[in-house]
């Protein structure tokens, strides 16, 4: 191909609708070198289908949801042309959801949460496929299960990135020589063939991981904003979109708290020098910014993020502040409970570190058995909703 081999990724916004996936569909069809998509779930899916797997309700209410869910879906369906060829398919994907959501264990078991997690990408790649297709180019909707293996934490899978390698060139890669491959972001699967997510936000991750798995040298990421800006748009009208950042810069940014990218993308686009694209689905005329290895130029600074609703852990102790080992001891038991510190300060008797708070994370694993454990070595206080 001439075209450098491109993964696109398209977020929610830019698939929440027909009109909006007619959009991205005329972004793919303009570039020769895009041979994957990536896609996540229509705006609003995945919000109902948490609401399903960790809320309590009735019996009414989960229908209700479900038939919320099903109206989005069919909004779409019945704009496609060949919406005949489609329906059937979508029928059984909102069977399978409703299935999942009256399960009587649905509330208490991990892997019935993911299997239902993964619907919203599941129906948005039929519905994109489908699309596509009318834009006269040869589309295939792909299961992401099949190459992407994690192991088995549901909620939060790491990859199993030598296996996802192997898989992506025995049973993807061939598939984009004669094709255009539409597939799941957000979802993958452990060695016994369950049903995983890589936690909120991961279909960012599953493009620049397929991009590595399958030699891609670009991995565009459109969403609904004309690239990484400056500082959030919404707090000053100063903020303006950045022409370039280096990997590092990105990296930096999406940790700590620019929401347009995950913050897991960066990793597998430096191992492999991946150039990352980030650009808005509504508006691809006014161009977005590039991520690379190196930037032509480095200003003093480059940008400004803010980070929400995080939880501060102060650990106090006039005693041991100075004992040989005691912030071991401290840190020991975070990383026991697979909490990440995101920032630390110290005073001569306390030491106080922030975790960030995204939903159905931190506000889950930081339980008393942790706080617990930490009070056998020292005073702990914790605190919610720092900005």
């Amino acid at each position: 191909m001439s075209n450098p081999l491109t993964i696109a990724k398209f977020g929610g916004t830019s698939v929440a609708n027909y009109a909006a996936m007619q959009n991205c569909a005329r972004i793919v069809a303009g570039n020769p070198g895009t041979r994957i998509v990536v896609v996540s779930a229509a705006a609003g899916i995945t919000n109902h289908l948490v609401d399903l797997a960790h809320k309590a309700m009735t019996q009414e209410q989960i229908g209700e949801v479900c038939q919320a869910i099903a109206d989005i879906e069919f909004r779409i369906l019945n704009e496609l042309k060949a919406k005949d060829s489609v329906a059937a398919k979508l029928d059984d994907l909102l069977e399978e959801v409703k299935k999942l959501a009256f399960h009587e264990e649905i509330l208490h078991r991990a892997d019935l949460k993911d299997q239902l997690l993964s619907m919203g990408e599941r129906m948005s790649s039929l519905m994109f496929s489908a699309v596509l297709a009318e834009q006269d180019v040869t589309t295939m909707n792909f299961d992401v299960r099949k190459v992407l293996r994690t192991d088995s934490e549901f909620g939060a899978a790491t990859p199993q990135l030598d296996v996802i390698a192997e898989n992506a060139q025995a049973l993807l890669k061939p598939e984009i020589e004669n094709a255009i491959v539409v597939t799941q972001g957000f979802v993958g699967a452990d060695e016994e063939g369950r049903t995983t997510t890589l936690g909120r936000g991961g279909s960012d991750f599953t493009a620049a991981l397929l991009a590595e798995a399958i030699g891609a040298e670009v991995c565009e990421i459109w969403t609904d904003v004309t690239g990484v800006y400056t500082t959030d748009p919404r707090i000053t009208a100063a903020a303006h979109p950045l022409p370039e950042l280096s990997f590092e810069e990105a990296a930096e940014m999406a940790t700590f708290g620019a929401k347009v990218l995950h913050p897991a993308t960066m990793e597998p686009a430096v191992r492999k020098d991946i150039k990352v694209f980030v650009g808005s689905s509504k508006e691809p005329e006014k161009g977005g910014t590039w991520i690379v290895k190196d930037c032509e130029n480095e200003p003093p600074f480059r940008a400004l993020t803010r980070r929400k609703e995080q939880v501060m852990v102060t650990v106090k102790t006039p005693k041991m502040m100075y004992a040989q080992g005691f912030l071991q001891q401290v840190f020991a038991i975070i990383a026991k409970h697979k909490l990440s510190v995101d920032l630390v300060t110290t005073s001569e008797i306390s030491v106080s570190f922030t975790l960030d708070n995204p939903a159905n994370s931190v506000a889950q694993r930081l339980n008393r058995e942790t706080i617990a454990e930490l009070e056998t070595i020292c005073d702990v206080t914790v605190e919610h909703g720092f900005d």
